[in-house]
């Protein structure tokens, strides 16, 4: 009777799919991998990033960053996207500041509020009048900069001698220990968003639309109102954000959030959420702004032209995205296979 053996070339073949399993399965973890390695080679350049104060540096930046992406991740999971979250920041800084004048709890609660409205006019939009996302959120933009424009000219229709609520300013340059004070935020933020995704019936509906939106109808959902929903948590989730941006410069400007854009989106995507909708998570663009921020730090480094800095930066996003998505793919066929 003969025995079978298994040979060393296919014990090795079966763990490295395993491996690809794993990971196929976790991919924040190749992320987590991706940030250490490239944190470490920035900081061959760049010694301060191996102190403490030059990482808190880089959560700094990264917080406001991962809020705006936040908003970003769970519209792109309904297959839409928020290009107006720069601006609603922006105007909400005013806001706030204008309410001051009633306190610093009105003041917040105001900007709050009217985060959500303007969440809630582009759910109005894409939810019910079917709007594509892209277009409704980016002419909610151009509203969005002709209000703060206005806002934050000589003739104001706001109040602009009152300053930021104390609160506000201490997230934005505060610390508690090591860590900026709003890394506290983004916590909150972080949790909130991982649990709202993973344990909430409307955490499931939004894969649901984002993955078949026909399906979602016939069997009773109603689209309209998880749009609507989601667009009023990304407002909020940009009101926030814009806070602590307002918080950090110790002043508004209409311009102030408008450099988070664009990376609010790349940090959804190269964190593994699809804009077709349907699939990602909070998880990985957590990971993908820490990267971004790092990205930037290091072209900083090198004093390069803001122009150059922004094709660079552009071209390395791309890589990302195209590298992690081919990598993913793969995996998720060899997991198949296993299967």
């Amino acid at each position: 009777m003969s025995v079978a053996t298994v040979s060393p070339e296919t014990k090795e073949t079966t763990s490295r799919k395993s491996v690809m399993a794993f990971l196929a399965e976790r991919p924040v973890v190749m992320l987590l991998i991706v940030l250490v390695v490239f944190y470490l080679f920035v900081s061959a350049f760049d010694h301060s990033l191996l102190s403490a104060q030059g990482a808190r540096g880089i959560l700094l930046l990264a917080c406001p960053l991962a809020v705006f992406a936040g908003a970003q991740t769970i519209c792109m999971l309904t297959g839409g996207i928020d290009l107006s979250v720069s601006m609603t920041g922006a105007l909400v800084a005013y806001i706030v500041v204008d309410q001051m004048r009633h306190g610093p709890v009105v003041a917040i609660i105001a900007g709050l509020l009217v985060g959500a409205v303007v969440g809630f006019i582009n759910g109005i939009g894409a939810g019910i009048f079917n709007v594509p996302a892209m277009i409704m959120t980016l002419g909610m933009q151009s509203v969005l900069l002709g209000l703060t424009t206005v806002a934050s000219g000589a003739n104001s229709f706001l109040d602009k001698s009152s300053g930021l609520p104390a609160l506000v300013s201490w997230l934005g340059t505060g610390r508690i220990g090591p860590l900026p004070a709003n890394f506290s935020v983004f916590v909150l933020v972080g949790v909130l968003l991982v649990f709202l995704l993973a344990r909430t019936g409307l955490g499931r509906n939004l894969y649901a639309v984002g993955d078949n939106e026909k399906g979602c109808r016939l069997a009773g959902i109603r689209v309209w109102q998880v749009r609507i929903a989601t667009y009023v948590i990304a407002g909020l989730l940009a009101a926030v954000a814009g806070m602590l941006v307002s918080g950090a410069l110790g002043s508004n400007a209409p311009d102030m959030a408008n450099i988070y854009l664009l990376p609010s989106v790349a940090a959804a995507v190269v964190g593994g959420t699809s804009v077709m909708g349907g699939s990602g998570g909070y998880g990985g663009t957590i990971v993908a702004a820490l990267i971004l921020t790092v990205l930037d730090r290091f072209l900083l480094t090198f004093t390069v032209p803001e122009a150059m800095r922004q094709f660079v930066y552009g071209l390395i996003v791309l890589a990302l995205a195209w590298a992690y998505t081919r990598m993913t793919a793969g995996r998720r066929v060899s997991l198949g296979r296993l299967g």
